[in-house]
């Protein structure tokens, strides 16, 4: 009677153990896939920018021929963004396209009749929109991440991530080098 009892607690130590495991994959799946489509939302407004700037540029540059520095730059950071393949490389580069989007329209502060062309600042409001929709769908990306990552760090899950290969994937969208300072407005 003893053996039988024993292994009837054996068994059922090993059937919860594998409702255990079984909870903990299919919740830690359903996080990960939480993150990888907070990480389509993202790309989407990366789209959507990208397919914006080549209308802004063209519009900035019938009135700013002067300026064709900042056009270079931006085509070389559109290229490395079309080029990027993994996900940090895509944030690098969307911080490289940010980072010159700003100077672009910083540049078309100096063209009086460009701000007061109807197209761009259409295109302009436009831009803004798209970089508010970044804004908000990158905070929801990384309060995703964070989510899983607490997941698979906490006991006794971290174990249960560890034997089913779950690991932190997924990097922080940091902000660029320099945020923390204010930017210098000169008239």
């Amino acid at each position: 009677m003893k053996g039988k009892s024993l292994i009837i607690i054996i068994i059922g130590i090993v059937v919860l153990l594998g409702f255990y495991f079984v909870g903990v994959q299919r919740s830690l799946v359903n996080l990960s896939e939480d993150v990888n489509a907070s990480w389509s939302d993202i790309e989407v407004q990366y789209q959507r920018r990208a397919d914006l700037i080549p209308n802004l540029v063209e519009t900035v540059k019938a009135q700013a021929i002067k300026e064709q520095e900042i056009f270079t730059q931006i085509a070389e950071a559109r290229s490395k963004l079309a080029g990027a393949a993994s996900v940090q490389e895509k944030i690098d580069a969307n911080a490289e396209v940010s980072s010159v989007l700003g100077r672009l329209l910083a540049i078309t502060e100096n063209y009086p009749q460009l701000k007061q062309n109807e197209g761009f600042q259409d295109l302009r409001v436009q831009l803004e929109g798209t970089e508010n929709r970044i804004a908000v769908a990158r905070k929801y990306y990384n309060d995703t991440v964070k989510v899983y990552n607490k997941k698979i760090k906490v006991f006794p899950t971290n174990i249960a991530a560890g034997i089913l290969g779950y690991n932190e994937e997924f990097p922080y969208i940091q902000a660029e080098a320099g945020a923390d300072q204010a930017p210098e407005v000169k008239f």
